[in-house]
């Protein structure tokens, strides 16, 4: 009982405003962790790999219910349940998904879904085959792409996937890098076949060496859905000081196709 006491005039003695504050912080951050927790992760773009569609500097926000949860989509990897649980549908063939990497669970990716469950994926002279099938796409014209050490000369297409899907790639070279001609690819059940849109700077489902391999369905995190921040790579994002000559304002906020 004393010690009780004590600690209520302790607490009395605190300025009003402190509890007023405390008050309004604390439901506002609990609310802000749910949040981040259970429905809506942002992620920053840190690599070229998926340029033209993200960009380095690009802040995405990724709903997390949108494929059901997994343990790769709670907080803390609590292995709660197997598979996927909630809301639960399946990924499309061109998502843009955030993925945990299969050979390290630690590092989150983030590349676009050509290849389902089932299906014979191969690259020939750089273009995608999806079950035989050559994926139609159309030359927008040539593209400098900075990687921050160099200019390199690009070709941009507009790929458009056997549903529908459509989206813009980078093609370097005349179609013989590393990744250009491959192997036919079989996707296993509850798997998805990864790329990366700047198809030949790309560490994806095709390179053996790139620990991505077949992304199982756990290991989805969820759709990158909106850009709701640019910053162009030279400014890091807490330099506030350089926004107004440093963000991007023409791709915020957009929608990421």
């Amino acid at each position: 009982m004393f010690k009780y006491s004590q600690l209520t005039h302790a607490g009395a003695a605190l300025p009003r405003w402190t509890w007023a504050l405390a008050k309004t912080l604390l439901p506002a951050l609990l609310i802000a962790l749910v949040v981040r927790t259970f429905i809506i992760e942002p992620f920053d773009i840190p690599s070229g790999s998926m340029e033209p569609t993200l960009d380095v500097g690009d802040y995405i926000f990724v709903p997390k219910f949108a494929y059901g949860y997994s343990a790769a989509s709670l907080p803390f990897d609590l292995h709660l349940f197997k598979g996927r649980a909630f809301f639960f549908h399946k990924p499309q063939r061109g998502d843009v998904v955030v993925f945990r990497l299969p050979a390290d669970p630690s590092i989150d990716f983030v590349k676009r879904i050509v290849g389902l469950p089932g299906d014979r994926i191969q690259v020939k002279q750089g273009v995608l085959y999806i079950n035989g099938t050559a994926v139609e796409r159309n030359r927008l014209g040539d593209y400098v792409v900075d990687d921050g050490a160099a200019a390199i000369p690009a070709v941009e297409y507009r790929e458009t996937l056997p549903n529908g899907k459509s989206h813009l790639i980078f093609q370097f070279g005349n179609g013989n890098g590393p990744f250009d001609n491959t192997p036919v690819f079989v996707v296993p059940a509850r798997h998805y076949f990864m790329m990366g849109d700047n198809r030949d700077d790309s560490a994806d489902s095709r390179d053996p060496h790139s620990g991505v391999g077949f992304v199982p369905v756990e290991n989805l995190v969820g759709p990158a859905s909106v850009i709701f921040f640019s910053i162009k790579p030279t400014a890091p994002a807490w330099e506030f000081w350089k926004w107004p000559s440093e963000i991007r304002f023409g791709r915020i906020p957009s929608f990421v196709d």
